[in-house]
């Protein structure tokens, strides 16, 4: 992951979506040590989180990350929670 990561830095990257394939879609919440490890390797770069978003609790879980965003589909299509509850955490 370190050799991609450099790889990211020389080319000027300073926004990325990450999405872990195997929570995608899931809704049984996000990687949050893959994200936390991404932060801490690159806190430059403003990541965002994808796959296992269930509740408002992982949405907060994320912002307390230091996550600079979350990709939501299947909780916010299923009716769990309102964009508008999303965005206020």
């Amino acid at each position: 992951m370190a050799e991609l990561l450099s790889d990211y830095r020389r080319a000027g990257l300073a926004h990325a979506p990450v999405t872990d394939v195997a929570r995608d879609g899931m809704l049984s919440g996000p990687n949050t040590a893959l994200y936390t490890d991404l932060i801490a390797a690159r806190p430059d770069i403003a990541w965002q989180a994808s796959g296992g978003v269930s509740s408002l609790d992982d949405v907060r879980a994320l912002k307390m990350a230091g996550l600079a965003g979350a990709i939501i589909g299947r909780a916010l299509f299923e009716g769990r929670f309102r964009l508008e509850e999303a965005l206020a955490c």
